[in-house]
């Protein structure tokens, strides 16, 4: 069993904790993902390999933890995140957030900036829920959600139909990225997206890397690359481009 940590609503998010020397790193995984995914698998073997300190963690109604997913928000699932990052992840951080985990990666990085020092994105998905909605979802879906609070969506990553929520969707407005001014992050930042991503536009992470400024902020764009980045050279990539952040924090690892 893995170590657990408490929210203040009383469900218990589960962690999984290398030690190792800093920075920490430290992986958000994406929407109805966990942390037993190929990429923070991969991770942690990598880290494990150089003696770097990383943590691994599911959300709420994810993978171990607590919780029914269509209960979820974007805000309690930052919650989340900086629960374990407060209580269970030694500073400096660097976060590697794939798809909705970029969002929230973000997102933590701007509540905590004495704590995350780095930022990996991975098919970044920041404003999900707005895209679901204009442009995702017909009309009478949209209807259907208001009526029911809920829309049951088909998946191609599961093969039962992942309820979506309209309280999902009205919360997720609290948190938007690309529909505001700059981003005024001040951390190293690595954006990486495949262009043939079907799911998530890779222009989703071109609008990040030019709202959190080029000086800080470098987009990695892989030709053909889809959504899951989990192929062997997409897994390299992804552990140079921690290397390269975490480089720029300690000097070297």
């Amino acid at each position: 069993m893995p170590p657990f940590l408490t929210t203040t609503d009383g469900l218990s998010i589960a962690y999984r904790k290398l030690p190792g020397n800093p920075p920490t790193v430290m992986f958000l995984p994406g929407f109805f993902s966990h942390m037993q995914g190929t990429k923070a698998q991969w991770l942690e073997k990598c880290c494990n390999e150089r003696g770097q300190a990383y943590i691994r963690f599911d959300y709420r109604g994810h993978g171990e933890s607590d919780g029914q997913f269509e209960d979820g928000t974007v805000s309690d699932w930052l919650s989340d995140a900086l629960l374990v990052l407060d209580n269970a992840a030694d500073g400096p951080v660097v976060l590697v957030g794939s798809s909705m985990g970029g969002w929230i990666a973000i997102l933590a990085a701007l509540a905590r900036p004495e704590k995350v020092r780095g930022v990996v994105g991975v098919a970044s998905s920041p404003d999900f829920t707005r895209s679901v909605w204009k442009n995702r979802l017909s009309e009478n879906q949209r209807n259907e959600m208001v009526r029911n609070g809920f829309i049951l969506a088909p998946s191609e990553y599961r093969d039962e139909p992942v309820k979506i929520t309209h309280k999902l969707i009205l919360d997720g407005e609290n948190h938007l990225l690309l529909h505001k001014g700059k981003l005024n992050i001040g951390i190293p930042v690595c954006l990486i997206h495949g262009v043939k991503d079907a799911d998530v536009p890779w222009k989703k992470s071109k609008q990040l890397h030019h709202l959190i400024g080029k000086e800080k902020s470098e987009l990695v764009l892989v030709p053909d690359g889809e959504h899951r980045l989990s192929r062997q050279e997409d897994l390299k990539l992804i552990d140079r481009a921690v290397q390269n952040v975490s480089a720029q924090l300690s000097g070297h690892i």
